[in-house]
């Protein structure tokens, strides 16, 4: 088969060569956004006069006469036609004749390709931001139901004070919220056209890019056509922002596994979203989270595949460039895999309220209220620190939590304990007494929810 460039050439390419530099096996991903950018360029082009109206018509009926095979899955690409620029290309000349080879007037695969990146990065931007709403949204149910559950709150994996259940799925909607700030503002560098930049110099056709960027819905156009041929910052930004985003769904799958285990059993996750072993019967296995954790690492690895790609380019356009796509495509696909699995994962998940209830008697998270209270009675902090690491040290060697020792007891370590210290390290008051900004008890959870849904509907009037 001929190939679309193929006049300068006295041979045919080698297969093996085909073979290995075609794209069309990956890029066929970008065939709407194609020819949605295609529409617009000839548009543009029978304005200017560069193609007749009726020449311009004809390319756009084939166009969508593609774009319906497209969408019904009958399109068939070739690697002959290398990528899926070439493979519209000649489908539209099979669908209405020569005219169809004057779409690729004035301009190149370089810029079209980067348009085509542009239009994906910029849909898929919106998908992500929904779904990522959704995931805080079941964060946000989570939360009201829990305003008063306590779980033992944790630094270094080990025991630390007890906070409210709300409190730690908020931090993760915070997270999120987030995420979603980066991707909104990454759509000002997405959002700019790089189309009519041709190969690398612009063209001698009078285009108006400006009207293909108000077709397409573009901000504006690049102001160097070198610039706009080889820039894929928008796309390694777009890994970034999705590496940020996988860390923190691994991290609150992390605690999902760790929580579900025989030996935390904070909670239980629905049976629809765990395995089980084919050996051992009993095993009712995280698994879902256990992925959600692991696919990080695929999303870090395009993120840094794509940055060593870019590293050592020179302007303009390198067919190195065509690495661009199959990280992001696999990115995404991971991205809105585990965001459309986590909203349903929290939706279901059983909150054993007793049994966290229960860990925080059995520990010493109650320590650091300790040395508040004898801060509050005017001992410098320091030395209230001292103290209570002191009692702390005796309770554990007589085999006691702090609340189960006597008055006398404590104060064999300083006369300013009274009664009033039993109330003050029950985990209840522990939780409620940090009214801080941003702290763990009720009322500044409840602050905090309203906040958390009002950046919700202000975000669904966006």
């Amino acid at each position: 088969m001929a190939k679309l460039w193929g006049g300068r050439f006295t041979k045919s390419t080698n297969k093996l060569v085909d073979a290995y530099t075609a794209s069309i096996s990956y890029d066929q991903e970008l065939a709407k956004e194609d020819i949605e950018g295609s529409l617009a360029h000839v548009q543009m082009l029978g304005e200017c006069g560069i193609v007749t109206e009726e020449e311009a018509k004809k390319i756009q009926h084939g166009l969508r006469s593609i774009l319906k095979k497209v969408e019904n899955g009958e399109a068939q690409f070739s690697t002959d036609m290398e990528d899926i620029h070439m493979n519209i290309e000649k489908m539209l000349i099979d669908e209405i004749g020569p005219v169809g080879g004057k779409l690729h007037t004035g301009r190149s695969r370089n810029d079209q390709v980067a348009t085509d990146m542009h239009l994906y990065v910029r849909k898929k931007t919106s998908v992500l931001i929904d779904l990522l709403e959704d995931v805080q949204y079941a964060l946000l149910e989570q939360a009201k139901a829990n305003i008063e559950t306590i779980l033992p709150g944790y630094t270094h994996l080990q025991r630390a004070q007890p906070v409210s259940f709300a409190h730690h799925m908020l931090a993760y909607f915070w997270m999120f919220e987030r995420d979603k700030g980066r991707l909104r503002d990454s759509v000002k560098r997405i959002n700019i056209l790089p189309l009519g930049a041709g190969a690398l110099a612009g063209t001698t056709f009078p285009i108006n890019r400006r009207r293909v960027a108000e077709l397409l819905d573009f901000d504006g156009v690049y102001p160097n056509s070198m610039d706009a041929v080889s820039d894929r910052d928008f796309v390694v930004e777009a890994l970034a922002d999705c590496s940020l985003i996988m860390v923190h769904l691994s991290r609150l799958s992390e605690e999902m596994v760790l929580w579900s285990s025989q030996e935390f059993q904070f909670i239980e996750l629905d049976d629809a979203f765990c395995t089980g072993s084919s050996i051992m019967p009993q095993k009712k296995n995280p698994d879902v989270s256990e992925l959600l954790r692991g696919k990080t690492g695929r999303v870090f690895g395009h993120l840094i595949g794509l940055l060593t790609v870019l590293k050592g380019l020179p302007l303009a356009y390198n067919k190195d460039m065509q690495e661009d796509k199959e990280g992001i495509f696999d990115t995404i696909k991971t991205l809105e895999g585990a965001l459309k699995l986590l909203a349903p994962i929290l939706e279901t998940m059983t909150v054993k309220k007793d049994r966290m209830r229960h860990a925080v008697e059995k520990d010493y998270s109650n320590a650091t209220d300790i040395a508040d209270y004898l801060a509050k009675k005017g001992l410098p902090f320091r030395e209230a620190h001292a103290i209570t690491g002191k009692m702390v040290l005796y309770a554990i060697e007589n085999k006691k939590y702090l609340l189960d020792l006597d008055l006398a007891e404590y104060k064999q370590f300083s006369p300013l304990f009274e009664k009033d210290i039993f109330d003050a390290l029950l985990p209840e008051n522990v939780m409620r007494a940090r009214e801080s900004e941003g702290g763990t008890a009720p009322h500044q959870i409840e602050m905090q929810l309203k906040l958390a849904e009002a950046c919700l509907h202000q975000n669904d009037s966006l």
